[in-house]
């Protein structure tokens, strides 16, 4: 277990048609961190997201992964230890049933036999799903809920130390995204949670980072950004449901930065 898992200084990066989507990024996330990454559309938080398991690769700057520098020739061991798991589960299920699908990422590190088959176990009964039910049931028939559950089984499988999450309640009804946010409380990984749910930020992680213009805006106590209307407002944010009465504030809320 690594102190930092993900390591990122001055990471900037400019999308071909001259769009600058990060622009200057440092970030520090320690080993067993739950941490929110919130903005507006548009603020960076996807391409920051494709850069920690290789999907882009820096223009400028660094980024480390556990002993990992973001290099090519590093891009194996270091999407082993980051799982992704993308905000539509349909983008990452494409096997014909649950099990062959948990099954496909294992495969590719070489696993097979009994190995695999208790991986892939192992991964249904982490996210709450039973392997006797679920293992031959056609992904495509599955609800919004068990759809992103199983991608995450997927992910869990491979063993990854940092878990990085975009969008996760996105398109669930209020059961399932109760369900999600337990499944999160309960995996004992590294979280990097991308969202616009503040009030699931709220119950599941400490710190916030607050991404604006491809620029870190705020990184600290969840709490006391998510109570300065003033503050997510410039930001292009809103309060959470839970804050949302009138003159709801926390006390010694962030300063623009």
């Amino acid at each position: 277990m690594h102190h930092n898992p993900i390591l990122i200084e001055n990471l900037s990066y400019t999308y071909p048609d001259g769009i600058q989507a990060l622009k200057g990024v440092d970030l520090k996330i320690a080993a067993n961190e739950r941490v929110a990454l919130v903005g507006a559309n548009g603020s960076g938080k996807s391409t920051l997201l494709h850069h920690l398991n290789g999907i882009l690769l820096p223009q400028a700057g660094k980024i480390s992964i556990g002993e990992y520098p973001m290099e090519r020739k590093y891009l194996k061991d270091i999407r082993n230890f980051v799982g992704l798991v993308f905000q539509n589960p349909d983008d990452q299920l494409f096997m014909p049933t649950v099990w062959e699908d948990i099954a496909f990422g294992c495969m590719n590190q070489g696993l097979a036999g009994e190995e695999l088959n208790q991986r892939c176990y192992q991964s249904l009964l982490a996210v709450g799903l039973e392997p006797n039910e679920f293992r031959q049931r056609n992904t495509n028939n599955l609800s919004g809920g068990e759809k992103k559950r199983v991608a995450i089984a997927g992910v869990l499988a491979m063993s990854p130390q940092i878990l990085v999450f975009d969008e996760p309640s996105a398109q669930l009804d209020p059961y399932s995204r109760r369900q999600l946010i337990h499944l999160l409380q309960s995996l004992p990984l590294t979280q990097l949670i991308a969202t616009h749910d503040l009030d699931l930020v709220l119950e599941l992680c400490q710190r916030t980072i607050v991404l604006s213009q491809g620029k870190v805006v705020y990184d600290g106590s969840t709490e006391k950004v998510l109570g300065d209307r003033e503050f997510l407002e410039y930001h292009h944010l809103e309060l959470p449901l839970s804050y949302s009465r009138p003159y709801c504030l926390v006390a010694d809320a962030p300063n623009q930065l």
